[in-house]
């Protein structure tokens, strides 16, 4: 484990500014402690800085993981927020989307949110915003991106898109041999 370079220190919270803005700070300096964020393989790790300092004492090639997978840095150098993430933006999300019962199936299959089932949409969500999508018992069920602002929303046609699905809870089952 090693600490990430500047540049991708950057790249990795730019992204999660994108989901829960100035509220970075409380995911570093938290009441049970100082969390920060270490990089292996390309992975981008959340982990206490208490088990950071027990897991010194194993080598490199003894470690497959540890803490918190938050994402991981693809070949052409951006970050992408892995669904192991979910649980701790959520509690800080600014911006949220909350989906019909109806259409809570279809957005753990990885499709996109159709204004049809939309339930709810935070006021004043700016168009290409970081959402978190919670179901009608405000579960958080993935992360996506606004394609319409709440204005827009409103008067969209009802097959209109209105979030892009970033990541979903459904990734657990499909994508299980890559999440970490």
């Amino acid at each position: 484990m090693r600490r990430l370079p500047e540049d991708h220190t950057k790249l990795v919270f730019e992204k999660l500014s994108k989901y829960i803005g100035s509220n970075v700070k409380l995911l570093i300096d938290r009441p049970d402690g100082t969390y920060c964020f270490r990089e292996m393989r390309d992975r981008v790790f959340y982990v206490s800085e208490k088990i950071l300092t027990l897991a010194e004492n194993f080598g490199p090639d003894h470690l497959l993981a540890l803490g918190t997978c938050f994402g991981k840095f693809t070949k052409s150098g951006k970050f992408r927020l892995h669904i192991t993430a979910l649980s701790y933006l959520a509690p800080y999300a600014q911006y949220k989307v909350w989906v019909k019962p109806q259409a809570e199936q279809q957005f753990l299959y990885g499709h996109n949110i159709l204004k049809s089932g939309l339930a709810r949409i935070t006021e004043n969500t700016p168009k290409y915003q970081g959402v978190i999508v919670l179901n009608m018992n405000d579960v958080p069920l993935g992360f996506g991106v606004a394609a319409k602002s709440t204005a827009e929303c409103k008067l969209a046609d009802p097959l209109a898109i209105v979030g892009f699905n970033q990541s979903d809870i459904g990734e657990y089952i499909r994508c299980e041999d890559e999440l970490c």
